[in-house]
């Protein structure tokens, strides 16, 4: 017997067993994407006629703050941060949605995720993280060792990789001082 897919279900955008168990709870979800060139993340709240973003941000704003966006780990946890000065109600609960990635431990997506959490966001989970990762010590220190000289050749253009966790720290006083 043949059982129909959902068309988001086939096209691999959509759990819908996770999402169920997600809505089920009534708790405002903390949604973390992440593509190729950076991390988007949004605060979205269940509408019966659809769902409502309440807040949203991008690593791209990031920029204002003279911190140039990648998708890694340090952009990930000061887009958090950026998202947790935008949210109205930073005391309510939340639920993180990471959608169909995988829950890698010390990855992009749990780092934006600590980068809300220390802003002040009450996610509900247990998230561990390698503070010399959040810094980015542990790219200043690959840029150091020797790295293949094209690797980081578009990143020297405007920011030092090897001042990365100092440009860091700079960029996380900008946002908290917002």
């Amino acid at each position: 017997m043949y059982k129909f897919k959902r068309a988001r279900r086939k096209s691999a955008l959509t759990d819908y067993r996770k999402r169920v168990a997600l809505l089920k709870g009534r708790l405002p979800r903390v949604v973390v994407r992440r593509s190729n060139r950076g991390v988007t993340m949004q605060v979205v709240e269940f509408m019966p006629d659809g769902d409502k973003v309440v807040a949203s941000v991008s690593s791209n704003a990031l920029r204002a703050f003279g911190w140039e966006p990648r998708c890694n780990i340090p952009t990930a946890y000061l887009t958090g941060m950026l998202l947790s000065k935008r949210i109205k109600k930073p005391d309510e609960r939340y639920v993180l949605d990471i959608g169909l990635y995988r829950p890698i431990k010390n990855s992009v997506i749990f780092a934006a995720a600590k980068g809300a959490i220390d802003g002040g966001v009450g996610i509900s989970s247990g998230i561990e993280f390698d503070e010399s990762r959040l810094e980015g010590k542990h790219i200043e220190a690959y840029a150091s060792s020797g790295a293949p000289a094209n690797q980081f050749s578009e990143l020297k253009k405007k920011m030092d990789p090897a001042k990365l966790t100092e440009l860091f720290g700079e960029t996380k006083k900008k946002i908290l001082n917002q």
